[in-house]
């Protein structure tokens, strides 16, 4: 489990340790303590991921496309 505090991954690292959270905490083989602070953990990570799509999904829909499909401009996405 990283010490990197959640709000400062990216998307990727945020993914990259769920993984490893959740693959620790299927296998069982960690004390029950340490498996509470991998579930809170996990929490945290998931919220973050879920938070970085939305973030992406609003730049996308953004976007403006022209006549034939290109790009054409973008509108401004409130708090991003």
């Amino acid at each position: 489990m990283s010490d990197t505090p959640v709000s400062e991954l990216s998307f990727e690292q945020a993914m990259a340790e769920l993984e490893r959270v959740v693959g620790q905490l299927e296998r069982g083989d960690v004390a029950l303590e340490e498996s509470i602070a991998l579930y809170e953990r996990g929490a945290e990570l998931k919220k973050r991921c879920e938070a970085k799509l939305k973030e992406a999904e609003e730049k996308v829909a953004a976007i403006t496309l022209d006549g034939d499909g290109n790009p054409a401009s973008l509108k401004p996405v409130d708090g991003l």
